[in-house]
């Protein structure tokens, strides 16, 4: 396929979105507008980004970064890469905090990176994104939540929508008036009129989730509002640079 451009005009798809959609225009005069993020013109390395995603699964945004530090610290390296990590033993790593599973995560990553599996930046422009999900949740402890967040928001992928995010179910739910969270099945379908901009509408239906009064977003049940909390969290995590699994379902 031809070269894939990192990022989107934000404008259009807004413009887009508006005309597609009136029920989502009417939120979209609501919440703050969303901007193209920064990190689509920034480079980075996949291998480093998903070892950062493995460490980030299920902790706070402080407890992974400590943890974090210490492996950089014990690798001699800022950059997690496959090298850096041949270099340590796993007694080691298991010092700096990592778990056991999230061990065997990252030898896994390290393992497929040496054999040459996990594409560059440059190889992932020239491929679609069910291709790059494919090739990156192959590694041990990555699901698909984590390979779009980096489409959204590392490579500026445009037409990427999380139908199992449960802020995106939220937001989804919130603007169409429902008494529940669509399933990803009816969210793929009620997606399809936001395409090709389904990545800045995910993002406003996040936007949408965290800014509703609880009233009006009619959570299922209390934990459901406390776990989109924490999606909430991890979004962030993400957009600065760190990584974690999805809410809605675990991925190994």
């Amino acid at each position: 396929m031809a070269r894939v451009i990192r990022g989107f005009d934000v404008d259009a798809a807004h413009a887009h979105l508006r005309k597609r959609d009136r029920v989502l225009a009417s939120w979209l005069r609501k919440v703050e507008a969303v901007a193209a993020p920064a990190r689509w013109k920034q480079r980075f390395d996949v291998t480093d980004a998903l070892a950062r995603a493995i460490l980030f699964q299920q902790l706070s945004g402080k407890a992974a970064s400590t943890i974090v530090g210490r492996v950089e610290v014990a690798i001699a390296s800022r950059l997690l890469h496959a090298e850096a990590f041949a270099r340590v033993d796993d007694l080691a790593l298991r010092a700096c905090g990592v778990s056991g599973n999230k061990l065997l995560a990252l030898r896994d990553l390290s393992a497929r990176a040496q054999r040459g599996e996990i594409p560059s930046t440059a190889q992932m422009a020239r491929m679609h994104d069910d291709e790059i999900i494919s090739a990156l949740s192959a590694v041990r402890g990555i699901g698909a939540w984590t390979v779009q967040m980096m489409l959204m928001f590392r490579l500026g992928r445009p037409d990427v929508l999380p139908v199992d995010d449960l802020g995106i179910r939220k937001g989804a739910q919130i603007v169409d008036g429902l008494d529940a969270m669509p399933t990803p099945k009816q969210l793929v379908a009620r997606g399809e009129a936001w395409g090709p901009y389904r990545t800045l509408a995910g993002m406003y239906l996040w936007r949408i989730a965290d800014l509703a009064k609880p009233a009006a977003a009619q959570p299922v049940a209390p934990k459901r509002v406390a776990t989109n909390s924490a999606a909430t969290a991890r979004r962030k995590s993400v957009a600065a640079g760190g990584s974690t699994k999805p809410t809605p379902r675990s991925q190994g």
